[in-house]
Order: structure tokens, then C-alpha cells, then sequence
């Protein structure tokens, strides 16, 4: 089982991860992210755009069991993150959290 606050924590630290519904929706687009993360709580409209341009580039979605605060307190922000792409996971294994599930 991998824990996901972990492995989200040393893939901020040695990976590149954009923080943001904005650079997420971007990084979909251009299909360069290896993994979305949403949370639970994310809102209906941004959700939709990110599963859309994500399935179009076939990037896995993760949903995040907590809410966008708590997300954005891994994060080390003072404020909500409602979504998150993994460009490069550097030394975590957090890309194996939708490798078990097989993907949404």
C-alpha cells in the first residue's frame, strides 16, 4: 500500500509538481504531466475540464481522499489546492498509486 501524503511529499521535494487547477488544466493540455491528482472536494466545472483533457492525452487521474485543504497543507501552502500534476515523480513512487488502481 502506498501511502499518498508520503510519496507526495518526496515528489515535491525531488520531482517537479505544478500546484494549481490552471497549470494542471495546461499541463493536460499539452500532455506533459505523468499524473493528475484532484481532490475530493474539487469543484464540478474545473473537475470536468481536467478529466477531459486528461483522458485526451491519457494521463491517469488520481482522486485525493482528503479535501483541497489538506492537499494544499502537504503542500506546504497556506491555501486550497484543488489540483496537482506530477511531471516528474523524481525519487517517490506516487505514480504507482494509479498503476494499482489501473486508472480512472
Amino acid at each position: 500500500m502506498v501511502d499518498v501524503v508520503r510519496e507526495l511529499k518526496v515528489a515535491l521535494d525531488t520531482g517537479k509538481v505544478v500546484i494549481g487547477s490552471k497549470k494542471t488544466l495546461k499541463a493536460a493540455m499539452y500532455g506533459k504531466a505523468k499524473m493528475i491528482m484532484i481532490a475530493a472536494n474539487c469543484p464540478e466545472d474545473i473537475r470536468a475540464k481536467i478529466e477531459y483533457y486528461s483522458k485526451l492525452s491519457s494521463i491517469p487521474i488520481y482522486v485525493f481522499p482528503g479535501s483541497s485543504w489538506e492537499i494544499g497543507a502537504v503542500c506546504k501552502k497556506p491555501f486550497m489546492v484543488a489540483s496537482l500534476a506530477i511531471i516528474d515523480p523524481g525519487e517517490s513512487s506516487i505514480l504507482a498509486l494509479v498503476e494499482s488502481e489501473g486508472g480512472e
